[in-house]
This record gives structure tokens, sequence and C-alpha cells, in this order.
């Protein structure tokens, strides 16, 4: 059965709670293999609230939050989009509460996001990429239309100066044609 989400744009008001869901949903112990598992990474993630009200409040971008069809309006997920280029938008922490996770969410809110960018900015393609070692999230962009571009995009290492990383950690850019 098909959850029935409801989509609108985030407000200051909602930032303590993207906040909370993105570092929630990215630390996630999701045990299939390469799914979103760099488990250590994932338990280092942070957002910080700041850059969370920086994006709702910039003028080309914004979070799309999707909230639970029913009385409680429960945050489901979220997803940051921005217009990039005249014609290129760029999506960006997808996060779907661990409670909706393999129940087709993610593939509405990628959807929903889509339509908002080509709607809203006129964008004809969506960018987005996913760390290297995610091969089954690179599988699952794919199956929603993304194709690899080709480019790579150095990994912010800086961030976690404690960890053991793969040498080659990198993000893997992805696009999309809209419409």
């Amino acid at each position: 059965m098909t959850l029935h989400l409801q989509f609108r744009l985030a407000t200051p008001e909602d930032a303590p709670s993207i906040r909370e869901l993105v570092e929630y949903a990215f630390r996630a112990e999701d045990t299939r293999e390469n799914w979103t598992a760099d488990m250590e990474l994932g338990r280092n993630f942070r957002v910080r609230l700041e850059d969370v009200l920086a994006t709702i409040s910039h003028p080309d971008k914004a979070i799309i939050i999707a909230v639970s069809d029913n009385e409680t309006k429960d945050l489901v997920a979220s997803i940051d989009v921005s217009k990039r280029e005249a014609d290129t938008a760029r999506l960006a922490m997808i996060a779907v509460n661990g409670v909706y996770q393999q129940s087709g969410v993610g593939r509405q809110v990628v959807d929903y996001a889509e339509k908002y960018c080509h709607e809203t900015w006129g964008s004809t393609k969506a960018g987005l990429n996913a760390v290297s070692t995610r091969r089954e999230l690179i599988a699952w962009y794919e199956r929603r239309g993304y194709r690899k571009t080709g480019e790579f995009s150095p990994f912010p290492r800086e961030a976690f100066p404690h960890l053991v990383l793969a040498e080659d950690l990198c993000f893997v850019e992805m696009e999309k044609t809209l419409g």
C-alpha cells in the first residue's frame, strides 16, 4: 500500500525537525549491502541548523518536506532543491524517516522534487550525487532515470579527520532530463 503524503515548502519553524530527520536518516543502520551503509561515516554525520535555515531562506533554494496524510502530520521525509543554472536544478540531502524507508516514500519525494523544479524554475535537467561506496543507492537513482555524468566531486575528508576513509572515496555525479 502506498503511503499518501502531503508536500510543502519548509519554513524556519521546521528547521530543527528537518535537521533531526536528516541526521537520523543518514545514521540509520540499514543492513542491506552498499545501500546507505558506511555506518561509521553515517554515525558521524552532522547537519548545522544554520545551514538548514540558510537553505530555507535562499531565493534559489528550498527544502521540500513530506508529511503524513493523517491527523498527526508526521514529518516523513525532506529533500533540498536548488536552481543551479537556467536549465538545471540540484537535488540533495534526501532523507526519509527510518519508519517509512523501503515503502516507496523516497520515490515519491524525488518525483515531487523533480516536478517542483520543472514547474517552478523551468528546469529541464536535475542533478544529484551519491557517495561512491553506495552502489545500491546509485543503482536506485539509475532506476529513477538518473545517469552517471562521468564526473566526480571530492569527498570533504576534512569534515571527518578521525575516520579512516577509502582513498578513492568521492561523490558520483548524476543527471536526469526532466519534463
